[in-house]
């Protein structure tokens, strides 16, 4: 939030790596276009910012002849923007009941705002936490291996601290490790079609110092194949209470090549990321499905500018899906910020027994 208290600034993920630039959001619609155009992307940092757009919503709202119809009619706005994304819809009713406790327009606005702040500062431990957690996991494959002998760990899309608040989901637990001296190397898929891994992910572990290696997508299965990789960690877009995942597409062929090599598959996430009513990911999680000039064409840096080049002949039809769905059954473990669990409802709730009821 900036000092003006009144406005939000955010990094323009789409600039990076080649430029480094911020943006003032003002309005709700200010933060439905930097969540639905992708200035802004990963779970945690699409919560925050929604969040943030609810205080925005909220300062309209004080203007309108009913706050509440108002401030809702606004959250509905933004949760369209980006229909996986379960920390969008999260943050978003998060903020609506908290709200509707106050009394008055001014009331209302300084709880939407604290609840801005609140979403913000949980995600930001919540990482730090997952990092802690996930850190042993690498810990015991760089025991077994010799401990002068780097983990290899193979990560999909961007799920850093670009995509959170801080650390990240499936990077906390390689920083960890990284920082307490642990040997690593992480293999970076590039993620088409935006290519969140090549832009952003390697951009990340550049900063930080972490060995790392781009890689195409496809190349993931030959690497494993060939002993080359010794686990995978990837993050979430929304993970179902049975332990399926919805991640950026292409992680369900990550985790089926793992399985078929016998190699750990892990999905990391704050317990906002996990959607408490749907059952069967595969069939009830819905899948944005996205502008097919994504695929259709690629930006890149030439002579110190960024430029667009077509990819596509003619004008070929183009389908985008942004997401799939990785079942239960594929995945090795959840690392969470209460700790680590199986891929399943039994698993899930022995570290959240309050969202199934139990005592």
């Amino acid at each position: 939030m900036y000092p003006d208290g009144v406005s939000v600034g955010i990094i323009d993920q789409r600039k990076l790596p080649f430029a480094f630039e911020t943006v003032k959001l003002r309005t709700t619609d200010d933060a439905c276009h930097a969540i639905r155009e992708m200035l802004v992307r990963g779970a945690g940092c699409i919560g925050a910012v929604a969040a943030h757009g609810m205080f925005l919503a909220a300062q309209e709202a004080a203007e309108a002849e009913n706050f509440d119809a108002a401030f809702q009619q606004k959250g509905g706005q933004l949760c369209k923007t980006r229909p996986t994304a379960m920390n969008l819809a999260w943050a978003v009713e998060r903020s609506i009941a908290a709200v509707s406790a106050a009394s008055d327009a001014a009331g209302k606005v300084e709880r939407a705002r604290e609840v801005a702040i609140e979403v913000a500062d949980e995600d930001a431990e919540w990482c730090r936490k997952i990092g802690e957690h996930g850190r042993s996991l690498i810990e015991t494959i760089s025991r077994e291996k010799g401990e002068k002998e780097p983990v290899n760990i193979l990560t999909h899309c961007n799920a850093g601290w670009l995509a959170f608040v801080d650390y990240g989901s499936a990077t906390a637990p390689i920083y960890a490790a990284h920082d307490a001296g642990i040997p690593v190397h992480v293999w970076v898929d590039e993620t088409r079609p935006r290519n969140q891994g090549a832009r952003l992910t390697a951009w990340e572990l550049d900063q930080h110092g972490v060995p790392h290696t781009v890689i195409v997508d496809n190349v993931g299965g030959h690497l494993m194949q060939h002993g080359m990789v010794d686990m995978v960690i990837t993050g979430t877009d929304r993970t179902t209470h049975t332990g399926d995942v919805a991640n950026k597409i292409g992680t369900y062929l990550k985790a089926l090549a793992a399985r078929d090599n016998e190699i750990p598959f892990h999905v990391a996430l704050p317990s906002s990321t996990f959607d408490w009513e749907t059952e069967d990911g595969v069939k009830d999680i819905p899948i944005e499905q996205r502008d097919g000039i994504e695929v259709a064409w690629i930006g890149g840096e030439k002579d110190g500018e960024e430029v667009e080049v077509k990819l596509v002949s003619g004008d070929s039809p183009v389908e985008n899906y942004a997401f799939d769905v990785t079942p239960a059954r594929l995945v090795t473990s959840l690392i969470t910020e209460r700790g680590v669990c199986e891929a399943s409802a039994q698993g899930i709730s022995a570290l959240f027994p309050e969202k199934f009821g139990e005592s």
